[in-house]
């Protein structure tokens, strides 16, 4: 009886501890996937979009992350494009744990103090903001900033922190704004996908009178609600126990967790106007996430759900209507 009791016990032992190495190896390979500064090979997978936006992605420097592209189509001027036609200048500033971090400048063709602060999203950008820019600067007259969000572009960082630790550094840009335009200064944040639950968990957070507005197009509630869908949309898995795994990993290597990264829980404390963004057909960040948002903010809010569109692809789908709603809404509360 001891023997066989014995023989029991080591098995259990070798189990726990052969589950318990398999999921230290698995958090470490979807935190390499997820976290770690890297091309996603993964954000190219034309599943994700209505069948009239797929086309062949061979390389990171072939395309615009699809997932943030505004301009989908082939045919069409990239925003990048735009930014580098147009002209800019190169800001830098340093976050509050060191990084170098780099955005674009365009100033207004008549001088203006209104500004917006474009925040681009996974595994993209500032220049790829470019077709937002493009309606701020020609059609509204604003003065633009493009950030590199950190671990992305030009800026420093070897992670991506899905708006957590990027609400801290845009709270130094908005003051880099209000250093350069002056206190008369007005702000909008508008942000797309992960630039939008950026502009979302900044809404939390104590900000200067200058800001006045904020435009989320398509954010996802959090990080840990993202990632668990991902997870599932993916891999079929379930969120437990690779989720807690992962984010434990991501808080002792980064520094922050997947918990905290709260879109939903900074909206309860956002003070300003929002207008929220989804595209009907999102398979990205479900379009169910938008109506959470939604109906936390306790503050004067709008919804503009988009037929036929993807994610990210709200203002291409139907650009009349999008500029419209963002033009209407912002009028509302910055003259």
């Amino acid at each position: 009886m001891k023997k066989e009791t014995k023989k029991i016990f080591i098995g259990l032992s070798c189990f726990i501890v052969a589950f318990f190495y398999l999921i230290i190896a698995a958090s470490h390979y979807f935190y390499k996937l997820a976290i770690k500064r890297s091309y996603k090979k993964f954000m190219h997978n034309n599943k994700d979009l209505p069948r009239k936006y797929h086309k062949k992605v061979k390389s990171p420097e072939e395309t615009t992350t699809l997932i943030d592209a505004v301009e989908p189509t082939p045919v069409e001027q990239s925003g990048e494009e735009w930014v580098n036609e147009k002209g800019y200048e190169t800001w830098n500033i340093t976050s509050e744990d060191g990084l170098k971090l780099v955005g674009y400048y365009i100033p207004a063709t008549i001088q203006s103090n209104k500004t917006v602060i474009l925040a681009h999203g996974y595994s993209s950008k500032g220049k790829n903001m470019g077709n937002c820019a493009k309606l701020y600067s020609e059609k509204l007259g604003y003065n633009v900033l493009m950030p590199d969000a950190r671990g992305h572009g030009e800026s420093e960082g070897d992670y991506i922190g899905f708006g957590w630790p990027e609400r801290k550094d845009y709270l130094i840009w908005i003051q880099r704004i209000i250093n350069e335009v002056g206190t008369n200064a007005q702000i909008v944040l508008h942000g797309i996908s992960m630039g939008a639950a950026t502009v979302m968990m900044v809404s939390g957070e104590d900000l200067p009178e200058q800001v006045k507005v904020i435009v989320e197009d398509c954010g996802y509630t959090s990080a840990y609600e993202q990632l668990s869908y991902q997870l599932k949309r993916m891999y079929n898995l379930p969120k437990f126990p690779l989720m807690p795994a992962t984010s434990l990993l991501t808080d002792i290597k980064d520094g922050y967790n997947f918990y905290e990264a709260s879109a939903l829980k900074q909206v309860q404390k956002n003070k300003l106007p929002m207008l929220f963004i989804h595209g009907e057909e999102d398979l990205f960040v479900p379009t169910e996430m938008v109506w959470k948002l939604y109906e936390v903010c306790v503050t004067e809010k709008d919804i503009y759900l988009v037929k036929g569109a993807g994610h990210g692809m709200a203002y291409s789908t139907d650009k009349p209507t999008y500029e419209k709603k963002v033009a209407e809404f912002i009028s509302k509360f910055i003259k």
